[in-house]
């Protein structure tokens, strides 16, 4: 069984799929994503790969209506896709050379258009879960791009808010959090030509951090060269940044987040990137409580310019102040 069921209360689809409960926990020597696995190709750089299961489809099965006036079901319209960083099986984002990372952006914005390009994927969702703590089972560098027949929740809450600051200020919302961030100085995590990494003042996790441009971009397929360079060493370096805090391999949700593809103009929005690690110390994960997931009233256990004074620390150690 696989639909769209709207909850009336929030106001947003939930999507159900019991086909995922059949998900392998992928052993470490049958790692379909590695060359010879028989799934892929015996070599490739980046790799897109349909997702073996899939929760949206482009040729979704039929639903039952649900007979109810309150509650509505539909189609599961969409695509879910796997991207495959790297033929090597224990490389991280953070270790990609330049020149693949390169090919991961270029891949990305094809996938963004590609898939924009669809009448029915309203929004395009590109992210990357990594860790155990995250509930991943294939550890092969990857990250998905998800293709939704409708604008996320949480997007929507954005663009609302982009707007009204735009039409009350006049100004763009993101880029004036930049600009906030950039006066203080004390989240700020990492400079790389035109783009910053920084813990937001509103950080929701110890370590979160965001990754903005410095001039306004609506989606990623609107970078120059140079930028999509940049922006490929300020996720190589966040990345390789985690991983010093603990000398672990540091869990996190990576998410890019752009305006819809749904065909309308959002000249008050901003691209950036947001990353979520679930850790608070190197033992400790931050779990989603009652607060968080019947509230939305987050906690954050930490002080963000502290773990922001962190992250610089070690970047400072591995970069230098460049």
């Amino acid at each position: 069984m696989q639909e769209l069921r709207w909850n009336p209360v929030l106001k947003w689809w939930v999507m159900v799929s019991d086909s995922r409960e059949q998900r392998p926990l992928t052993p470490e020597k049958n790692c379909p994503f590695c060359p010879g696995s028989g799934k892929v190709p015996d070599s490739y750089d980046v790799l897109p790969y349909a997702n073996d299961f899939p929760i949206l489809s482009p040729h979704p099965p039929e639903v039952v209506p649900s007979g109810s006036i309150l509650y509505r079901n539909e189609k599961s319209y969409g695509k879910c896709e796997v991207i495959l960083y790297s033929p090597e099986h224990t490389l991280s984002l953070g270790e990609l050379p330049e020149d693949n990372i390169g090919k991961l952006i270029d891949l990305w914005v094809e996938k963004y258009r590609e898939l924009g390009d669809m009448d029915f994927i309203r929004y395009v969702f590109i992210f990357e879960n990594r860790g155990k703590e995250i509930g991943v089972t294939i550890i092969h560098p990857h990250g998905q791009i998800y293709g939704f027949p409708f604008i996320p929740k949480k997007i929507e809450l954005e663009l609302s808010s982009c707007r009204e600051y735009f039409e009350r200020e006049k100004k763009n919302l993101y880029l004036e959090i930049l600009h906030e961030e950039l006066k203080d100085g004390r989240r700020i995590v990492d400079e790389n030509g035109p783009f910053v990494t920084f813990v937001p003042y509103f950080a929701e996790y110890p370590y979160q951090a965001y990754i903005i441009p410095r001039e306004q971009r609506l989606s990623i397929d609107e970078f120059s060269d140079d930028e999509k360079h940049h922006l490929g060493r300020s996720l190589t370096r966040i990345v390789t940044i985690y991983d010093h805090i603990f000398n672990r391999e540091f869990p996190y949700m990576m998410c890019l987040d752009q305006k819809p593809t749904d065909g309308k103009d959002y000249p008050y929005y901003q691209f950036h990137i947001e990353f979520y690690p679930p850790l608070r110390n190197e033992k400790t994960q931050k779990f989603n409580a009652s607060s968080e997931t019947a509230s939305w009233t987050h906690g954050n256990p930490s002080s963000p310019e502290q773990k922001a004074a962190e992250l610089r620390n070690i970047k400072e150690k591995l970069y230098g102040d460049r």
